[in-house]
């Protein structure tokens, strides 16, 4: 059975659900998801796992971001988040997509916390350089925010949008999340500020990860598996193809899957999950 809180970190609060019993294994969806889309990994692991899915902040049912994300905050906010629950053991982390640079950064801030690492589709930028003017670029999404907000556009196109991003992000299918969860979750102005601040520092995360690649190195050994989507696109499995030889990891092109693999192939996430205890990397 589900355990739902809502718990406190850095002074916002997160709303995680948490289930089954076993080793601990955070799963982190990507921008503008929310805890419910690995619905279909869940009782997969819950068997042979604790598993600990969350909100960021402005997503799901989170409390607003109260500043824009990093790198370094977003594994602060894991281990926060473990230290929150009282689960202080090593865990495996799963990153989907622009999560997947929370997921490594955590590895490398904190190797004594991190069992594996699963990225599912995880983003990739291989040359990411810091923005101008971050504050502006804060600034600027706030205000746009707010203007959308005043013309009611959360309300009217929230879960409209979302049920037509998850669609085109699947290779079949349409959104499986309940209608009332979607609603709750995405006619709101504060998930639709949580997306739009986190895209407008995309490139600023990656960029911090890049250069945490060159000061902090994963832990020797340590498990990792990169599950790729390429969904008929080689450019984009040799990314990914790319990805893993930096990590040292083992390298899965799933298919057929969308960037929703969660959705699409839930038995491939699991598997990857409960498979880490047989990697040599």
């Amino acid at each position: 059975m589900s355990a739902e809180r809502f718990v406190r970190v850095g002074g916002v609060a997160h709303h995680v659900v948490v289930d089954g019993t076993g080793p601990v294994c955070v799963l982190s969806a990507g921008l503008a998801m929310s805890w419910f889309d690995w619905d279909p990994v869940v009782p997969l692991l819950a068997p042979y796992r604790t598993v600990v899915r969350f909100d960021r902040p402005g997503h799901g049912l989170s409390a607003p971001a109260p500043a824009a994300p990093s790198a370094a905050a977003e594994a602060h906010r894991i281990a926060g988040l473990l230290d929150a629950l009282g689960l202080p053991g090593p865990a495996t982390v799963v990153g989907h997509s622009l999560a997947g640079f929370h997921a490594e950064a955590f590895a490398r801030m904190h190797p004594g916390r991190t069992a594996g690492l699963v990225l599912v589709d995880s983003s990739v930028e291989e040359h990411a350089r810091v923005p101008a003017a971050p504050a502006l670029r804060t600034a600027a999404v706030s205000g746009l925010g707010a203007v959308l907000t005043a013309l009611g556009v959360p309300a009217a196109v929230g879960p409209l949008a979302r049920r037509a991003a998850v669609r085109l992000s699947r290779h079949s299918g349409g959104d499986p999340a309940p209608a009332a969860l979607v609603r709750r979750c995405y006619a709101t102005s504060r998930v639709m500020n949580g997306a739009l601040l986190e895209n407008a520092h995309y490139r600023a995360v990656a960029a911090e990860l890049l250069a945490l690649r060159a000061r902090s190195p994963l832990p020797a050994g340590l498990p990792v598996t990169v599950l790729a989507a390429p969904d008929g696109s080689p450019r984009w499995a040799e990314r990914q193809r790319g990805l893993a030889r930096r990590l040292g990891a083992r390298f899965e092109a799933v298919e057929p899957s969308g960037h929703l693999m969660m959705l699409d192939r839930p038995g491939a996430v699991a598997r990857a999950v409960l498979d880490l205890d047989q990697c040599d990397v």
